[in-house]
Formats: structure tokens, sequence, C-alpha cells
């Protein structure tokens, strides 16, 4: 382990520094030409494929007959830790957006990036803002591009799973798209929330049916929340 950890901050680190600049560059570059549902995906996967490699943090994934590259869907996960966000950009092989936090814009260069790209920024401050959020989502849901949330709404501290937002599942029912339940199980023993450095292991990414939207209207949120839960929690250990 000290051999690992001297390779991490003398190799591993330096090296994750550098290709997250050059990936955020070209993505911002590239959105800045146009190219932004092509360039706001690829140099985000390529980076986590990368830190994932670079980590000794090995990816399995059961499930993509499941889905299919040009339907639109609702992605929602739950939020074991930092490495749900490396292990779903590198490994899902469909085009998304991330729906996140407007206060991860200021990461330097990567916030920016995330803004140019066509991340969805939520912004629940006020109601006019909220239907400006929608309305952005409605633009970037289309053709194939979906949106990846995580509904618990922040990193579990205890490694168990937390109940669910209503968000993302509103905003499934508003444009009619089905929701995807995905399980991540191994991340929170790779890097558990108030951990500072990782742990070589192994992720295993569980892609489920997805579920179409009810046509009853809203008050079946409660039962598409419930059956998205439960598929989640189903590809989880019992411990």
């Amino acid at each position: 382990m000290i051999l690992y950890r001297i390779y991490q901050i003398c190799i591993a680190i330096p090296l994750i520094i550098v290709i997250t600049i050059i990936a955020a560059l070209a993505t911002i570059i590239g959105s800045i030409l146009g190219m932004s549902r092509t360039m706001g995906y690829w140099p985000g996967c390529i980076w986590a494929k990368l830190f994932c490699a670079l980590t000794l943090v090995r990816v399995k994934v059961k499930g993509y007959e499941n889905i299919d590259k040009n339907t639109s869907y609702v992605f929602v996960a739950n939020h074991q830790g930092a490495y749900d966000i490396f292990a779903i950009y590198g490994y899902l092989k469909h085009n998304f957006r991330w729906m996140m936090k407007k206060g991860l814009m200021k990461i330097p260069l990567v916030g920016y990036s995330c803004k140019v790209s066509g991340h969805i920024l939520v912004d629940n401050s006020t109601p006019s803002a909220t239907r400006e959020t929608m309305k952005k989502a409605e633009t970037q849901l289309s053709g194939g591009m979906s949106v990846v949330v995580f509904p618990e709404g922040a990193r579990t501290r205890d490694g168990k799973m937390h109940p669910f937002r209503r968000g993302a599942y509103t905003l499934a029912m508003e444009f009619g798209l089905p929701v995807v339940p995905i399980t991540i199980d191994g991340a929170y023993k790779i890097l558990p929330r108030g951990s500072l450095l990782p742990r070589p292991g192994v992720i295993r990414l569980t892609i489920h049916q997805p579920i179409h939207t009810p046509e009853g209207g809203r008050h079946e949120l409660a039962s598409l929340m419930t059956e998205s839960y439960n598929a989640i929690a189903s590809a989880l250990p019992e411990n």
C-alpha cells in the first residue's frame, strides 16, 4: 500500500491533473465551435476511463442490452462516492448530460466546460429559475441525448442507499421519458466520502430495464420512484 501511495502522489495525480485540463479545454473549444453534442461527451468519457486506469480501478458493466443509443432516457443511480462519476461517464456507452448542482460551476475550468457543453445546472432558488432549468433540459433531451441524475442528492456517508428526491422523476414525467435505474456497487469502498486518496478495486454497474413513465399523471410519481429505488437496491449486496 505504501508503494501504491507513492505511485498515486508522484505519478497518478500529476497525470490526472494534466488530462483533466486537456479534457476540459477540448470540451470548451469543441463546444464553442458548435460541436457540443459530441464534445460534451467524448472528452469526459476518455478522461473518466484514464482516471480509473491510473488509479487501478476496474469497472464491470452488466445490462447494455437494456438500452438503445438512439433513445433518450433519464438515468437514475445510487450515489456511493466520487468514482460514481468516472464509472458512469467512462462506461455507460450512451451520450448524456449530467444534471448537477449549480455550485459545481465554481470548479476552475471544469465548471465552465460543463456550462458551455450543455450540462444541466440545477437552480431551484426561485420558481422562474426552476422553469429555466426545465426549459434547458427540454432542449437537451432529444435524439438519443439523455440525462444522468443521482436522486439521493449527495454521496452516501455510510455506504447505504438513502431516500430519493423527486426532481429526476418530475423531469421524466414532464417529457414522457423512460427512467433507467443504474446500480453502482463498489465505489464506496474505493473512495468513501471524506477520504482524499482512493484504493484499487472494482466497481460494478448494473443497467436495469427502462421503466416507462405512467400515463396517469403526477399522482403516479411515488410509484415510479419506488420502482426505480427497488430495482437499484436489488443489485446491491444485502449488507
